[in-house]
């Protein structure tokens, strides 16, 4: 069984490996959307995998240091790609969530997302 939670950031960016003159090459900006999955089966006393609440509470903190921020300023991220973010992302909350699943970041106004199922 999965458990899933959805979070939404809005970012910028600016892509330097891009030919001079290129959109993505400039400093621009996104609405994201995160769906991250728990496998796990439900807690025969609470009937859930996972209390909801510290979910929340680590996506939140996840969050916290992108939203409304340059995402080449992150030190640890690298280019910041998709893929680089599903890997960003995946990283810090492997540390308490244990049984995730997978990490799937979107861009549905560009209609592109990339899932990060662990290493």
């Amino acid at each position: 069984m999965k458990l899933r939670r959805e979070f939404h950031f809005d970012a910028a960016h600016q892509l330097d490996h891009y030919a001079e003159g290129h959109p993505n090459r400039r400093i621009h900006g996104h609405s994201f959307r995160v769906r991250v999955s728990l496998n796990g089966i439900p807690n025969a006393d609470t009937g859930q995998i996972m209390d909801l609440d510290q979910l929340k509470a680590a996506l939140d903190n996840v969050k916290s240091q992108l939203d409304h921020n340059m995402l080449n300023d992150i030190s640890d991220l690298g280019p910041p790609t998709l893929e680089n973010l599903s890997i960003w992302i995946w990283e810090k909350l492997i540390v308490d969530l244990p049984t995730l699943s997978e990490v799937e970041i979107f861009r549905d106004s560009l209609g592109q997302s990339c899932c990060y199922e662990g290493h």
